[in-house]
């Protein structure tokens, strides 16, 4: 049971990073509102980096041609998700904008691969692995701090209160616990997590590529959109760096 406490403690410090948002409650709403396009700018580019640099070569192996075929069906399944969102939302008058919801179900996904990361990295031969468990979690946190702001930015913009995005984003960073329990019990019999892995790579392409570049695209001003291409790939930079 020790090792279990280790994995679930480890998974529960990553899910904390959720509230690194937290930062941005104490500014003004003028202000904030001038930082959120920079906040979509960065959410974009760890988004697409998340995806061709994490995700995607993470989940490559021999059966390559299926994982790109569940890449797109990650793009095709959000697709249909905002547009039934995107009706609903016409005839009832939603405050919130789908994205955000696209969103924290794409993220739900990549925190749930998450927990299984971090206690694959525990119960590594030889089991208990200590050692590589705590590296795994650093290099998760590593990752999860920028993308954490990005996705916070995000959910702000997408229509949700500064603390209903704190609360929402922690509910999906505490997937990561669920991926890390089903990791521990049934350790021997989980498949390669290469499908999980593009599915979700699809949603952060989908999300980056049709809801918030072209936001950006409404800023007509030199100024404010070479700070947001400046921006986007920080957000790309920064996530090839963190890559293993």
């Amino acid at each position: 049971m020790e090792i279990l406490l280790w994995i679930l403690v480890s998974t529960f410090l990553v899910s904390l990073v959720s509230f690194v948002g937290v930062f941005f409650l104490a500014l003004n709403e003028k202000f904030f509102k001038k930082l959120m396009l920079i906040l979509v700018s960065f959410a974009s580019g760890t988004l697409l980096g998340g995806a061709f640099f994490h995700l995607i070569p993470e989940s490559l192996s021999p059966v390559e041609e299926n994982v790109l075929l569940v890449l797109v069906s990650g793009i095709v399944v959000f697709f249909l998700l905002e547009k039934f969102l995107w009706r609903h939302c016409h005839e009832r008058e939603c405050p919130i904008h789908p994205f955000a919801y696209l969103n924290l179900v794409g993220d739900g996904i990549h925190n749930f691969i998450d927990g299984l990361i971090i206690a694959a990295g525990f119960l590594a031969p030889p089991s208990p692995n200590f050692s590589l468990g705590f590296i795994t979690t650093l290099l998760v946190i590593s990752h999860e701090i920028p993308q954490e702001i990005g996705d916070f930015g995000l959910l702000v913009f997408g229509g949700f209160t500064k603390k209903k995005a704190l609360f929402y984003n922690f509910l999906s960073a505490l997937v990561a616990l669920l991926g890390a329990l089903i990791t521990y019990f049934f350790f021997p019999y989980i498949p390669n997590t290469a499908y999980l892995l593009a599915f979700a790579a699809g949603g952060f392409i989908y999300i980056a590529t049709t809801d918030l570049i072209p936001e950006l695209h409404k800023e007509r001003g030199f100024v404010n959109s070479a700070l947001q291409f400046v921006l986007l790939l920080a957000g790309l930079g920064l996530m090839f760096f963190l890559k293993e």
